[in-house]
């Protein structure tokens, strides 16, 4: 991005295409995780299937699995954390990726696997 203006930093998000859009719901690994996969990489696009720790916000410190990722809204939707209605019923509620920190998951598929040695190789 060659704007440190707010409103054109808003708009290249709201205009991403979608492989830089996977890169904005990258979460923090756990220090455990790194440790277990050996990896220098700090964070990792997030995937459905995965387990996530809130650490800020309403829901601090609630842990569950990504039951949706979705790249319109730039939100993930954690199992478990429900947003009360106001008509009645709960709706899955919208967290951002910043605030929550990965601590489990499925890393055996392939393009993960070198997702994870694409970032062992810097520096």
């Amino acid at each position: 991005m060659d704007s440190k203006k707010p409103r054109k930093q808003r708009v290249a998000r709201y205009e991403a295409p979608l492989h830089v859009r996977q890169d904005l719901v990258a979460v923090h690994l756990s220090k455990e995780l790194r440790k277990k996969l050996n990896v220098k990489r700090r964070a990792l696009p997030v995937r459905k299937g995965d387990r996530v720790k809130v650490m800020r916000g309403r829901h601090k410190g609630r842990e569950g699995k990504v039951i949706e990722v979705d790249l319109s809204s730039l939100k993930i939707f954690v199992e478990g954390i429900i947003h009360p209605r106001s008509r009645g019923g709960d709706k899955p509620a919208p967290l951002e990726p910043s605030n929550l920190l990965l601590v489990g998951g499925e890393f055996g598929a392939e393009d993960r696997k070198a997702m994870l040695q694409r970032g062992n190789n810097r520096g």
